[in-house]
């Protein structure tokens, strides 16, 4: 049953980035994601949900991050349509991921904790949902900047909107990435007793280090007016520290240690 609709989600996914590539904004590419988001949303419900609570091994982690990320970024391109364009790498990376999920379920323990645990989880992905969004936004503005110099931009260069609108794009989705990257370290407080017997050191490490980076460009483009290719090092070094803080750290504990975070 879960192989099955995680099947049909990437076979929806797959159907959407085509007509994203294809026409960018037709009722197809949205109706497509609608079902895609659908079937990925039963498909973790039955991976994720259990008797004695929620567990998130990496595998649920990484097909439930991919899921928040087509949520988030289906949501924001109905206001902003150049966004739609991320669709080109965030749905096929959704489909494969809950893929990924359904066929190798991880063995790990359901998640315990109260209602701040809940809260900082929520946060946590939210956060990285949007910079997520921010970094693929990035990667496209960088290359966009790229051609522009080069005076030979592809079919997908020439459908994107001017830099500036793409500059402006990327430092909305990381200011307010950073706002709830801001709550979810706040919240992480409520339950850090020690921070190595928990195994949440490389973690915290990692995300405050992630954190600093973010916040230091945005206060760069508040007091110097930072941007083209500054800006996109700066938000892909701070994107790629903060996945290492999550999928890394998690990857290492669950696979090499065999221990899990715990929040005890």
């Amino acid at each position: 049953m879960i192989i099955s609709l995680a099947l049909l989600a990437a076979l929806c996914y797959g159907t959407a980035t085509l007509w994203v590539w294809r026409t960018p904004g037709a009722p197809d590419e949205r109706w497509a994601v609608v079902v895609a988001l659908m079937l990925h949303t039963a498909a973790l419900g039955l991976l994720l949900l259990r008797p004695d609570g929620l567990a998130i091994g990496w595998t649920e982690a990484l097909a439930l991050f991919a899921w928040q990320s087509s949520v988030l970024l289906f949501v924001f391109s109905l206001r902003q349509s150049p966004l739609r364009q991320l669709g080109l790498g965030v749905y096929p990376v959704a489909g494969a991921f809950v893929l990924i999920a359904a066929l190798w379920p991880s063995t790990a323990t359901a998640v315990e904790g109260d209602w701040t645990v809940r809260v900082h989880i929520l946060l946590s992905l939210l956060s990285a949902g949007l910079l997520t969004l921010a970094a693929m936004q990035a990667t496209l503005l960088a290359a966009q900047e790229q051609w522009l110099h080069q005076h030979q931009a592809p079919a997908l260069m020439r459908k994107l909107p001017p830099v500036l609108t793409m500059e402006r794009l990327l430092f909305q989705l990381v200011s307010v990435g950073f706002i709830l990257l801001s709550a979810a370290l706040l919240s992480g407080l409520w339950f850090l007793d020690d921070w190595l017997a928990q195994h949440l050191a490389h973690k915290t490490v990692l995300s405050i280090t992630a954190w600093v980076i973010f916040g230091g460009l945005l206060w760069g483009r508040w007091q110097f007016g930072l941007r083209g290719r500054v800006a996109t090092r700066w938000t892909l070094a701070g994107y790629a520290v903060l996945i290492l803080a999550y999928f890394g750290s998690k990857l290492v504990l669950e696979l090499m240690l065999g221990a899990h975070w715990t929040v005890d």
